[in-house]
């Protein structure tokens, strides 16, 4: 018997991508996980909801009315990505000093800034009008675009740094804070640099027939499918790092084993009282 399949790699990796972050947010909520990472938990419902919305809406709206629905999703998830690289900072340097803070943090400001200033082009403010509802909505995609940005450079960075010095904060190898970011830089990774490449070919790439036409256009829709593959991988790291306890600090764990030697050696009150 012969089976044909009519799903393509895009409608498979939605469908695990989906059932993947629904799964994310069960072991966050059923692990106790919220709590501790609440902006990453509400970035992770988010994600998931802007995945639904794009699906159930997609060619059942009208441009204009489908971008005043998913352009707002996209400045909000830029804001929320902000917010959750500064709550693992938080929580995995929280023993570092305020000028260890100062310096690190204006260094990831001033490379993002940077990239942010030199990556991608900005539009010409004198002749950029707000007097129509398709201006608005080129504004608000233009920030959620850069802010997106900024918030992936700004990923890798504080990966780096957390896999570089977290040990010495508290936030090791085995800690969620650690396996979080580098997730989170992973995916980080892979959107740079699959934007890097298409932003490359493109400029290299003269379209001259429709043969080059639709090879630019397969080679971008790959990129975008690996690029989800990794989000993908990201996911499943995410669940089984997220599902396992973090093992008890060292410093507690010593505590513990002295009491528990403590108890053994001293004698029973009675026998005291009879010494």
């Amino acid at each position: 018997m012969h089976f044909d399949s009519h799903f393509s790699a895009v409608q498979i990796l939605w469908t695990l991508t989906f059932a993947s972050l629904l799964v994310l947010i069960v072991v966050l909520m059923g692990r106790d996980r919220v709590r501790r990472f609440p902006w990453f938990t509400f970035s992770i419902v988010l994600t998931a909801l802007r995945l639904l919305t794009n699906r159930i809406l997609h060619d059942k709206l009208t441009a204009i009315t489908m971008g005043a629905i998913v352009i707002p999703l996209m400045d909000l998830s830029g804001l929320v990505g902000l917010l959750v690289l500064v709550e693992m900072a938080r929580t995995a340097f929280r023993r570092a000093s305020a000028r260890a803070w100062l310096i690190w943090g204006l260094v990831l400001l001033t490379a993002g800034a940077v990239v942010l200033w030199k990556w991608g082009q900005w539009p010409n403010w004198k002749v950029v009008t707000f007097d129509t509802t398709v201006a608005k909505l080129q504004l608000m995609q233009l920030l959620a675009v850069k802010t997106g940005l900024l918030t992936d450079v700004l990923s890798v960075l504080l990966g780096l740094l957390v896999v570089a010095f977290g040990a010495r904060y508290g936030a090791g190898w085995h800690s969620h804070v650690q396996r979080i970011m580098i997730g989170l830089s992973t995916a980080a990774l892979a959107q740079i640099s699959s934007q890097a490449i298409l932003e490359v070919i493109a400029r290299h790439t003269v379209v001259n027939s429709r043969e080059v036409y639709e090879h630019l256009i397969g080679l971008q829709e790959k990129l975008l499918n690996t690029t989800s593959a990794v989000y993908l991988i990201v996911l499943v790291w995410w669940i089984v790092c997220l599902w396992i306890d973090e093992p008890a600090p060292v410093a507690t764990t010593q505590a513990g084993q002295a009491v528990a030697a403590e108890a053994i050696e001293a004698p029973p009150a009675s026998e005291s009282g009879e010494a």
